[in-house]
């Protein structure tokens, strides 16, 4: 009898042939994003009759050295004097503690409790923005 053989057909998918028209297409896009040029929106931005004006203030810079010594805009000062002065500083030019910013430059090996006792000297005043230099 003549039956013929069947061929099996492979179940296997070509992937050559996909992985270049992606490459091809990745070209493509690449070529024309750079060649298109962006289009900004432009924006009418409302005027506020009310603005804020921003601060020129100097920020106050406390130092705490090596040997535990505090110094207020180059000013030697302790901790109870450091309130003075800083309370003074801020009622300055009519500012409020909320516009006032310190700057805490404290040596590494300062222990902590010096660094609580500033900070809460600070916090007694009511000066909420405290830049911390040296961490």
């Amino acid at each position: 009898m003549g039956l013929k053989k069947r061929t099996e057909v492979s179940a296997e998918f070509n992937m050559s042939s996909l992985t270049d028209i992606i490459f091809l297409l990745l070209i493509f896009f690449m070529l024309t994003s750079s060649l298109v040029n962006p289009t900004a929106i432009n924006l009418k931005l409302p005027n506020s009759s009310r603005s804020k004006p921003i601060s020129s203030n100097k920020p106050a810079i406390i130092v705490v050295n090596e040997s535990k010594e505090i110094r207020f805009n180059q000013l030697k000062v302790d901790i109870p004097a450091l309130k003075a002065k800083v309370g003074q500083y801020v009622l300055a030019d009519g500012r409020t503690a909320g516009d006032v910013t310190v700057i805490l430059d404290v040596h590494p090996k300062v222990d902590a409790q010096t660094l609580v006792s500033v900070v809460d000297a600070l916090n007694d005043v009511g000066v909420k923005m405290i830049l911390a230099t040296r961490l």
